[in-house]
């Protein structure tokens, strides 16, 4: 390992592979999902929203000669683990088959996406992890997938968008909860949409930028669905991940989540103790994008509002571009707490990190 990379021996908990093609997958589908790909010219699932070219997307000099980013696994050889020195990456694919209607058709494409992650990630770079992405569409077949994904000790948490078909605190995803927990796996909650809804409480934005935004609201009310469903009561083991959520927002909002409890709680008994102590047992937040100003003091103060050096995981989100040159990581960090959030905390949430390769 280059003991002079700037991230050396961390472990990144939310990185993008990118689907080149419908073709790289179709190897993966069994013979019907294969003759519908041609009968149904079906041309693939990237969400016509997100501009794969857009500056946000990826730095320039992490793009490829067709201008996108992280379609192979050499560049996060180079650009994670040789220049950065990583020791492992946990691969978030945000492909869109959670845009699919048809439960069937969903089921199948996530099947086939996790198992081209499997063999053309996982079995090519050692260093690699990944999430089991989940076809929300049915939780009977998220948590068969689940189950045939779960032997694989490589894939350590289960991967939704944030934004679905409901409130995920529902007891309709309980099913997908419980296998998750059973199986040792944390939920990553990432920022994207299925597109069934707006993304915002008073309708669709005009722009790209309003949309990712935005989505800071729907984290706020997943989070508040899935304390106030008491998900976290009936299963006392689940962690919860929010990546790409920004961070900033969450002191307030468990501020004002607390206190409303406090006079309310009769409406939900079963949740037990005030939001904000269950978020600092079960919820974690990934580091990147880190929505708070350079200066020091209102970092620090960020960090103490907080109240837990425990809640935030190391992440890059490479290739996409949250932050200058190699500034992944707020200069006023103490040694101590930067190795807190770049390896403790992340072995600490994912117990599969732990296993001998």
């Amino acid at each position: 390992m280059n003991n002079a990379a700037p991230f050396a021996g961390a472990i990144d908990c939310d990185v993008h592979p990118a689907v080149p093609d419908i073709q790289s997958l179709v190897p993966y589908l069994d013979a019907y999902w294969q003759e519908m790909v041609d009968v149904r010219g079906i041309e693939g699932f990237e969400s016509r929203n997100y501009p794969p070219l857009s500056p946000l997307s990826a730095r320039p000099d992490w793009r490829g000669a067709n201008g996108r980013a992280g379609e192979s696994v050499e560049p996060f050889r180079q650009q994670l683990f040789a220049e950065w020195g990583e020791r492992h990456a946990i691969l978030n694919c945000l492909y869109g088959v959670q845009i699919i209607h048809d439960e069937a058709m969903a089921a199948a494409f996530t099947k086939a996406l996790n198992e081209w992650i499997a063999k053309a990630w996982l079995d090519t770079e050692p260093r690699l992890r990944a999430s089991i992405v989940l076809p929300m569409q049915s939780p009977e077949l998220a948590v068969e997938e689940i189950e045939r994904r779960s032997a694989d000790r490589r894939f350590v948490q289960g991967l939704v968008l944030v934004m679905g078909d409901m409130p995920l605190g529902k007891r309709h995803y309980w099913p997908i909860y419980r296998a998750l927990e059973r199986h040792g796996l944390p939920l990553a909650v990432h920022t994207g949409s299925a597109y069934r809804r707006a993304v915002t409480a008073v309708g669709w934005p005009s722009t790209y930028v309003e949309d990712y935004v935005d989505q800071t609201q729907a984290f706020q009310a997943q989070l508040g669905s899935l304390i106030s469903h008491g998900v976290f009561q009936e299963c006392p083991g689940l962690k919860v991940v929010l990546s790409e959520s920004g961070v900033t927002w969450l002191p307030a909002f468990l501020w004002r989540f607390s206190k409303n409890w406090r006079g309310l709680r009769m409406e939900i008994p079963w949740v037990d103790r005030p939001p904000e102590e269950i978020v600092r047992d079960h919820v974690r937040l990934t580091l990147q994008p880190l929505d708070a100003p350079e200066d020091p003091r209102t970092v620090d103060r960020i960090l103490d509002h907080l109240g837990s050096d425990e809640l935030l995981l190391f992440s890059t989100d490479y290739p996409h571009w949250q932050f200058d040159g190699d500034g992944a990581l707020p200069d006023s960090l103490s040694a101590g707490l930067k190795r807190k959030l770049m390896v403790d905390n992340p072995l600490a949430t994912y117990p599969r990190l732990g296993d001998r390769a």
